[in-house]
C-alpha cells in the first residue's frame, strides 16, 4: 500500500497564504504523478496542481500565477504554496498520487484524506 500524509490547510483571510504538504510512503518503485485536487461544496473534484515524473506541472486556470507546486523527490513530497487566496479557493484539498508498484510497475492511484482550506472574505 501507499500512505499519504497531508499537512497544512486551515483558515485564512482573502489575500493570505497557506502551504500544503503531502508525503508519500510505502511500497512503490516510483511516482508517476503527484499533486492536489480540490472539491468545493456542491462542485466536482478538480485538479488544482500536479506534477508528472517528467517534471511537467499542470495548474488549474483559476490558480495560475497564485499557486506554486514543488516536489522533493528524495522525500516523495510535494508542496503547494498558495498565495493571494480568494474565497473561491475554499475547498477540501486532496493529495493524489499515481505510484508504480510491483514487478510490472503497474500504476495505481491513491488519495489522501483531505484537508480543509477556508478563505474568508
Amino acid at each position: 500500500q501507499v500512505q499519504l500524509v497531508e499537512s497544512g490547510g486551515g483558515l485564512v483571510q482573502a489575500g493570505g497564504s497557506l502551504r500544503l504538504s503531502c508525503a508519500a510512503s510505502g511500497r512503490f518503485s516510483s511516482i508517476a504523478f503527484m499533486g492536489w485536487y480540490r472539491q468545493a461544496p456542491g462542485k466536482q473534484r478538480e485538479l488544482a496542481a500536479g506534477i508528472t515524473s517528467g517534471d511537467i506541472i499542470n495548474y488549474a486556470d483559476s490558480v495560475k500565477g497564485r499557486f506554486t507546486l514543488s516536489r522533493d523527490n528524495a522525500k516523495n513530497t510535494v508542496l503547494l504554496q498558495m498565495n493571494s487566496l480568494k474565497p473561491e479557493d475554499t475547498a477540501v484539498y486532496f493529495c493524489y498520487v499515481v505510484a508504480r508498484r510491483g514487478f510490472l510497475l503497474k500504476e495505481e492511484a491513491f488519495w489522501g484524506q483531505g484537508t480543509q482550506v477556508t478563505v474568508s472574505s
